[in-house]
């Protein structure tokens, strides 16, 4: 019956026009809660597989897969998209793209949409906040980009590995009164581990820390400047290059040219704009294909879910 079924068979059934059982179908919101289970219980009754038989009257595939990111204007994220999406494309697989704007509750209701729209596998820029138990169901088709959990297929940046290599950079050129802009220790990755990462070696090296964590926008880099410079300052590493970009355009309207700057990104606006700058690349491409490539092996059987870490090269 499945196969004969249509979007107008379910709206009869349940007793409602076809516009609301699409709105069901998208997980659009203006159908109250009782006509959303209404309708959903028929489509459970008779078979009816919401994602495949919307995809077939669309004429579009029946292999759909699900890239969550934080923000759509994300430079990193944006760039392991782009390596993405061919690897979807050559496998035969429909990309869809959903923001969750660093919100758990976005996060958890995306995935309850696409499980209930069936979709093949997700692959999830993870940040905190998001729990074990918010994952569990997609445990063996979901790949987490940037963030690790156990038991979970995981894609993350050697957050560690890329402060240690520009300091030492940084330490080599002479520096000895290196600063240093970052995120809050909320995010456990961009802002704990290279934080902690920078006072590390700042301890071995017996570098007087100094230190702001702002987050992750230019016009915090911009802002926060001022509280970790000094007359001593000579280098100013920064976690990524947004907060670089905004630093940057503080040191030259102050006309502060004795200020090297480095950051971890990498990322071309970047390079376009400030090729001055020592950036280490976190392999935000690589991450995307791994990331990729992973999932499609999980969703066909053909790999058990595993953590990858991509290591960080100088530019």
């Amino acid at each position: 019956m499945q196969n004969r079924l249509t979007i107008k068979d379910i709206a009869r059934l349940s007793g409602v026009g076809k516009s609301t059982v699409s709105r069901v179908l998208n997980n659009e919101s203006g159908v109250s809660e009782r006509t959303r289970e209404r309708i959903e219980a028929v489509m459970l009754q008779h078979g009816f597989s919401p994602s495949r038989s919307a995809r077939a009257m669309r004429g579009q595939s029946d292999k759909v897969v699900a890239i969550i990111v934080t923000r759509l204007d994300s430079l990193s994220e944006n760039l392991a998209v782009q390596t993405m999406l061919p690897a979807f494309y050559e496998r035969g697989y429909d990309p869809i793209m959903i923001e969750s704007q660093f919100s758990p509750a976005l996060v958890e209701e995306h995935l309850g949409m696409l499980s209930r729209r069936n979709i093949d596998g997700v692959v999830l820029f993870g940040f905190t906040g998001i729990t074990d138990a918010m994952l569990a169901p997609w445990q063996p088709t979901l790949v987490l980009l940037a963030r690790d959990a156990s038991g979970f297929a995981s894609v993350c940046y050697d957050d560690e590995g890329a402060i240690q290599t520009l300091m030492q950079r940084l330490y080599d050129q002479g520096h000895r009164h290196i600063s240093y802009l970052g995120v809050p220790h909320s995010d456990v990755t961009t802002g704990k581990r290279r934080h902690e990462a920078y006072l590390a070696f700042c301890k071995k090296r017996k570098i007087n820390p100094v230190a702001a964590l702002p987050g992750l926008a230019m016009k915090q880099g911009y802002d926060n400047v001022a509280r970790v410079m000094n007359s001593d300052t000579t280098a100013l590493l920064c976690a990524t290059d947004t907060l670089a970009i905004g630093a940057s355009k503080y040191l030259q309207e102050q006309r502060i040219d004795t200020v090297q700057l480095a950051s971890v990104g990498n990322t071309p606006l970047m390079k376009f704009l400030h090729p001055e700058i020592i950036t280490v690349d976190p392999g935000y491409a690589e991450a995307g294909s791994r990331a990729a490539q992973q999932l499609i092996e999980q969703i066909n059987g053909h790999a058990e879910p595993r953590q990858i870490v991509i290591p960080a090269r100088l530019a």
